[in-house]
C-alpha cells in the first residue's frame, strides 16, 4: 500500500490545483488508503506520535443527503463535498477529501521555511494594505503573523493550522480583544496559548464566555450558530478544511445547551416553589 500512496502523491502534485484530484481514486479504498498514512506517519513518528486514530463523525439525519466528518490526528477536519445518497459513500468521498489533503500537505512547498515566510508575509501586507516594515513589529498584525510563522519553520501547513485554530477561535470569541486590553503584548499572548490545545475545558470557558454575551444581547448565540452552520455547509462543500468551522458550531452548541438546562431546572424550582406555597396556604 506503501507503493500506492507514493503514487497517488505524485498524481495529486501533478494535478492540483489546476483540475479535480479526486478522479484519481474513483476505485481505491480510500478508507484504508487514509487509515494507511496515518499509521505509516506514525511509525516514522514524522508528527503526531502519541495519536494513531482518523476519528469519522456521521451527521444524524434520516433521509439523504447524507453528511459525514473527518478528523485527522493532530485535529484537522474534512467531510464529504459531493451529495451522497448512503452513509458508506459520505464516509468514503470525506476520506477521499482528507486524503488528498493529507498527501499535498507532505509536498515541500507546504513546509514553512524563510522563502515561504517572506512570500507568506508580503501576501499579508498586500492583502491589508499594511506595510512591510511592520513585519518586525510584534505589536501589530502582520508582526503578529510573521512572528508566529518564524516560530514554526519546518512544521507544515496543517500542523500551522492546527497552532492557528486556537488563536482563530479566541479572536472570534473576542478573547484576544480582551487580553490587549489588559496591556498583554501579542507575544506574550502567542507564547502564553502556544502551550495549549483546544480541549474540553476550553471550549467550556469560551460557551461560558457566550453564555454571558447572550445575557447582554438575547439571541446572539442562535445567529451566531446559524452563521457557523452556513460557513461550514459552503467549506464542506468546497473541500477546504473545517475545523474553525466545526468548533465554532460545537463551542454554540454547548452555550445553548446549558442556557436550555438552566432554563428547565428554573421552571422545575419555581413549580417547586408554587407547589409549596399552595400547600402552605
Amino acid at each position: 500500500m506503501d507503493r500506492t500512496l507514493d503514487s497517488l502523491q505524485l498524481l495529486v502534485t501533478q494535478v492540483w490545483p489546476q483540475s479535480d484530484p479526486t478522479k484519481l481514486f474513483k476505485d481505491l479504498n480510500v478508507v484504508a488508503l487514509l487509515q494507511e498514512f496515518w499509521e505509516t506517519k506514525e511509525k516514522r513518528r514524522a508528527i503526531f506520535p502519541s495519536e494513531s486514530l482518523v476519528a469519522y463523525e456521521s451527521v444524524p439525519s434520516p433521509d439523504p443527503p447524507f453528511v459525514c466528518y473527518v478528523t485527522l490526528p493532530g485535529g484537522s477536519c474534512f467531510g464529504n463535498f459531493q451529495c451522497c445518497l448512503s452513509r458508506a459513500e459520505a464516509r468514503r468521498d470525506a476520506a477521499k477529501v482528507a486524503l488528498i489533503n493529507s498527501l499535498y500537505n507532505e509536498l515541500p512547498s507546504r513546509r514553512i521555511t524563510k522563502d515561504f515566510i517572506i512570500k507568506s508575509v508580503q501576501e499579508a501586507v498586500s492583502s491589508t494594505s499594511g506595510n512591510f516594515n511592520d513585519a518586525d513589529d510584534p505589536s501589530t498584525s502582520i508582526g503578529a503573523y510573521h512572528y508566529m510563522l518564524e516560530a514554526n519553520i519546518g512544521k507544515t501547513m496543517l500542523e500551522f493550522q492546527e497552532l492557528m485554530i486556537v488563536f482563530q477561535l479566541l479572536h472570534w470569541n473576542g478573547s484576544l480583544k480582551a487580553l490587549r486590553e489588559t496591556k498583554c503584548s501579542r507575544q506574550e499572548v502567542i507564547a502564553y496559548y502556544s502551550e495549549y490545545s483546544l480541549d474540553e475545558r476550553m471550549r467550556s470557558h469560551m460557551a461560558l464566555d457566550w453564555i454571558m454575551k447572550e445575557e447582554e444581547a438575547p439571541g446572539i448565540i442562535s445567529q451566531e450558530l446559524q452563521l457557523a452552520l452556513r460557513e461550514l455547509e459552503e467549506s464542506r462543500k468546497a473541500g477546504r478544511e473545517l475545523r474553525f468551522y466545526k468548533e465554532k458550531k460545537e463551542i454554540l452548541s454547548l452555550a445553548l445547551s446549558h442556557i436550555y438546562s438552566d432554563c428547565l431546572t428554573s421552571a422545575k424550582n419555581a413549580d417547586q416553589i408554587s407547589l409549596t406555597l399552595n400547600g402552605y396556604h
